[in-house]
């Protein structure tokens, strides 16, 4: 039933997902004047949040995508865009992603959503937030459906509902996606930061001892996942990890109201990142695929302003989540 049809009207060139895909990635948006805070884990490392305020009660919890940050284009025009409705804004970075390394070898993958969990228990036990949204992007959209899925009875509940953007929900088939020619561009950039925190780690921590000529060949995930995911975090191999980590397995878990928009031109996803049937027989989780948008992209002209992923954004979070600044 949860199947909503909104529509992104492009102009050429956006109708080419490529072009969408990069126009926003690399476009300057003004950056918001954070105010960071600095979190201690539970295990001796830290997490940082960059707040955008209004003074408001309700809030969202912004998580970036692979390699990403608070300082990434679409979250720096969707926490303006948040905030300028009236909402107080958090923007979490992952381990590592903060423009500092992480104090411990391991650093974050697409479905550690212990990390979600503490920082969500944080923000209610520290702040007089009555409402709060979560809302992630591509790997981080993945953490936050994993994470209403499999906290499902120990969700608070100031915790109103989530959106996910442009998200690899099954990850074994997005990486076979992003692995395709037509994907190169991206993951040369992906892999050319996470081989440099690879070879970090490695001079930081010497009982971890990753071949540095296998890094340096690395051209896939695959290969990043046996060289660094599956050995730390304890996964059998790449296909473990991705298993484990996909979101896709605990949609129909989610017991909060939870959207997700994945362009239909994406050419990071797979057939199987397209839940129709979950969302059909689900009364929480709403799916959403306009035809046009690329990957975090869904930019219709040149200096566009209609902010159209912002818009549905922050309509699912007052008209479904009944959720007003």
């Amino acid at each position: 039933m949860p199947i909503l049809k909104s529509q992104l009207t492009t102009k050429f060139p956006f109708r080419n997902p490529h072009v969408n895909t990069l126009y926003k990635f690399f476009t300057n948006k003004e950056k918001p004047t954070y105010q960071r805070k600095r979190i201690t884990t539970w295990d001796n490392d830290f997490i940082d949040l960059d707040f955008l305020t209004s003074d408001s009660f309700s809030a969202v919890l912004l998580i970036h995508g692979l390699e990403g940050s608070s300082e990434s284009s679409y979250i720096c025009s969707t926490a303006n865009y948040l905030r300028d409705q009236g909402y107080d804004v958090i923007a979490m970075n992952l381990r590592s992603c903060s423009g500092e390394d992480n104090n411990i070898l391991k650093t974050y993958h697409a479905g550690k959503t212990d990390d979600v969990n503490f920082i969500v228990n944080y923000l209610i036990d520290n702040y007089n937030y009555t409402d709060i949204v979560l809302c992630g992007f591509s790997l981080g959209g993945n953490l936050i459906l994993k994470y209403l899925g499999e906290y499902n009875q120990t969700v608070p509940s100031n915790i109103k509902g989530g959106i996910a953007v442009s998200v690899p929900i099954d990850l074994t088939s997005a990486q076979a996606e992003l692995s395709k020619l037509k994907n190169k561009i991206y993951m040369k950039e992906f892999l050319r930061t996470l081989k440099s925190k690879v070879i970090l780690k490695s001079q930081k921590f010497p009982d971890y001892n990753p071949d540095k000529k296998l890094i340096a060949k690395a051209s896939t995930f695959r290969d990043f996942e046996e060289i660094y995911t599956a050995p730390v975090f304890g996964f059998d191999g790449p296909e473990d990890y991705w298993a484990k980590a996909s979101s896709k397995p605990y949609l129909s878990s989610i017991n909060h109201k939870t959207l997700l928009i994945n362009a239909k031109d994406d050419s990071f996803l797979s057939i199987d990142c397209y839940p129709y049937e979950i969302a059909e027989s689900s009364e929480n989780f709403y799916l959403m695929t306009p035809k046009y948008g690329g990957h975090v992209g869904f930019v219709s002209t040149f200096n566009d302003e209609v902010f159209w992923i912002e818009n549905q954004i922050v309509s699912f979070i007052q008209n479904q989540l009944n959720t007003y600044s």
